[in-house]
């Protein structure tokens, strides 16, 4: 799920190395991932009414109903 959010990040932003995604596990089995990237770059991955946050919220609840796990996006800012 990581490497998702990672991939479509890194392919939004002007400054793919900025991305930075880390994974904490809860305690009731549930995975936040915490997304950074550079302050320039937020507004694109954020979009245009949270758009594409909710796009990429969409995909990762996808990607974990799949593995029969439940997950969150957190943006950091």
């Amino acid at each position: 799920m990581k490497e998702l959010i990672e991939f479509i990040a890194r392919s939004l932003v002007e400054k793919p190395d900025a991305v930075t995604v880390t994974e904490e596990e809860g305690g009731d089995g549930s995975t936040l991932l915490q997304l950074a990237a550079a302050p320039e770059d937020m507004g694109r991955i954020i979009g245009k009414q949270g758009r594409t946050a909710k796009a990429m919220r969409t995909l990762l609840n996808a990607k974990a109903t799949r593995e029969e796990k439940r997950a969150s996006l957190q943006i950091l800012e």
